[in-house]
């Protein structure tokens, strides 16, 4: 990670901050929690993407040497965060234990300040995306496409060093993404409650940004070639599946149980 991409990953969570404050003061919460909580939320999210990296590992790190065993025994290229990469999903078990810690700790509601949070999530990711653009990276299969990137010979997987073009799924991600939130701020206007939220509201704007996010990964996994891959099977997208059951039939029976008290 070089300091281009720190500093648009440190502009996502501020971004991702401020937007998170002005939808907190909509359900009445104070905004000052957010900043209380961004930092622990930053925190654990980068040591769970960090360790998610270093235990699955992708193809392209792999080729470099970079594997499990390289970090587990040179412990400090693991503390080296410029070395090798981040992984989304322990980005987001970091954060929901951070989340569960921090409401835990202060008494606040797990549910309603995860829908503060989820728009801000949303255009953390969609900023943090560029630097995949700026690293030649997050790419997929070969392409010559209208949507297509260069790819430099240096950031080219092994056996496809004379293929130019491919698949920008960083750009894809961050299309979604986008529209996803314009949807999460949509739905926040329109069916946003103020505190205190009735139980069966709460979380659910969380709950549908963990759906469609699992959905758009385990997609977009199908076109990648830089993938994690633990025996064979791409770690990632297991994990986006089992994600998208826990949160996809949570919301369907929670719901579903409130209509029938």
């Amino acid at each position: 990670m070089n300091e281009g991409s720190g500093f648009l990953i440190a502009f996502g969570i501020a971004c991702g901050a401020l937007l998170s404050a002005y939808q907190a003061k909509k359900y009445n919460h104070d905004p000052e929690i957010i900043y209380y909580l961004f930092l622990p939320l930053t925190i654990w999210g980068l040591i769970g993407a960090r360790l998610w990296h270093i235990f699955t590992p992708p193809l392209s790190s792999v080729q470099l040497g970079l594997t499990t065993q390289h970090y587990l025994s040179h412990p400090i290229d693991a503390l080296a965060l410029w070395t090798g990469g981040f992984g989304i999903p322990g980005a987001i078990l970091g954060g929901v234990i951070a989340l569960y810690i921090f409401c835990r700790k202060y008494e606040q509601s797990f549910w309603e300040l995860a829908d503060i949070l989820a728009p801000g999530i949303l255009l953390a990711q969609i900023i943090g995306r560029l630097t995949n653009y700026f690293n030649q990276e997050l790419y997929g299969l070969p392409t010559n496409g209208f949507l297509k990137i260069f790819i430099d010979p240096a950031h080219r997987l092994l056996g496809y060093e004379a293929i130019e073009f491919y698949h920008p799924l960083f750009a894809y991600e961050m299309i979604l993404n986008t529209i996803y939130l314009i949807l999460l701020l949509w739905l926040s206007q329109k069916y946003g409650v103020p505190e205190p939220a009735p139980a069966n509201k709460a979380g659910t704007l969380f709950l549908i940004y963990l759906v469609i996010y699992s959905i758009t990964r385990f997609g977009l996994e199908f076109l990648r070639l830089d993938s994690s891959l633990i025996n064979g099977v791409n770690i990632n997208q297991v994990f986006f599946i089992f994600l998208f059951i826990f949160a996809g039939g949570f919301l369907l029976w929670r719901n579903r149980f409130v209509q029938n008290l």
